[in-house]
């Protein structure tokens, strides 16, 4: 029900709303900042970030967070699962600006109801909505003097380039991140010819971009909501990202495993204890692409 009525509002709001976006009036929207999901085993998912991914953790920066692991700059946290026999585990999505007050005052002038601006102890600044299917996203103004320390030798991946989510309407959620946001298809693809099954929105600004997952039942398990509610890793190559995997006790089994993705991309999937889906992605294709070409730059370190 959650998501119709979010539709439904969303379909208010899109009436006074432009049906496209210039990126003379909209503030920018770097990429990704981080990713925010529930965990009922928190020592299995400190066991695999800081161990098997080799991250560096950090204190939360949310009220609830339990945990947080470097990539880089952005981050990916976990706080307690309110349900712990819900099968969705997402708590939000996170996209970086570096004017946090212009577009808060944009999506008002959009006709979008946006709480107030809200400041965090590592003097980032943030606030809420939700898309027309009902995810939390947050956009993220970082202290350009924040001091980060430099990934681990250890870390799999310095760079998160994509987090995805099941997307019921599509056009609903092309309203909002294309139309609204300025958000572009960077690629899309399905597991048989002339099928989309996944759309990859990149961000205006940056090489990073949003999966919907698509063509997917109302109440998927907690399996296979893992699988499409993920975040997904850049690593430069995956043979040695592997090896690296394999020096830290990880060893290929099940669904963990490389493998070739449809968009021709070297992939591989991990899992945490509640199995959310962490992907490994090589930045650059190494074979062509199905389904159709990619038409935005392409990720790097």
């Amino acid at each position: 029900m959650k998501r119709f009525v979010a539709v439904l509002a969303f379909g208010v709001f899109a009436v006074c709303a432009h049906s496209q976006t210039s990126a003379g009036d909209r503030p920018r929207i770097l990429g990704s900042d981080h990713a925010s999901f529930y965990t009922t085993q928190p020592d299995g998912v400190k066991e695999l970030y800081s161990g098997k991914l080799g991250l560096t953790s950090a204190a939360p920066v949310e009220p609830g967070g339990l945990m947080r692991y470097m990539i880089g700059r952005q981050w990916v946290g976990y706080s307690s699962a309110p349900d712990p026999n819900a099968t969705d585990r997402i708590d939000h999505v996170a996209f970086a600006t570096d004017n946090i007050a212009a577009l808060h005052k944009y999506l008002i002038a959009k006709g979008m109801k946006v709480p107030a601006i809200e400041g965090h102890y590592d003097h980032s600044l943030s606030f809420f909505v939700n898309d027309p299917e009902g995810h939390r996203i947050e956009f993220v103004e970082r202290d350009a003097a924040e001091a980060i320390a430099p990934p681990a030798d250890s870390a799999i991946s310095r760079h998160m380039i994509h987090t995805g989510f099941l997307v019921y309407n599509r056009g609903a959620e092309d309203h909002f991140y294309r139309d609204l946001l300025g958000f572009h298809l960077y690629w899309h693809g399905g597991m048989q010819p002339g099928e989309t099954d996944w759309v990859a929105m990149q961000v205006p600004d940056g090489t990073d971009w949003l999966e919907y997952m698509l063509n997917h039942p109302d109440h998927p398990d907690s399996r296979l909501m893992g699988v499409l509610n993920h975040i997904s890793l850049g690593v430069v190559d995956m043979k040695k990202a592997q090896a690296l995997l394999e020096s830290h006790g990880w060893k290929p089994h099940g669904d963990e495993k490389a493998q070739m993705g449809r968009d021709g991309k070297w992939q591989l999937n991990v899992f945490d204890p509640d199995l959310t889906r962490i992907e490994l992605m090589e930045f650059k294709p190494v074979e062509k692409p199905c389904c159709s070409e990619f038409t935005g730059p392409h990720p790097s370190e």
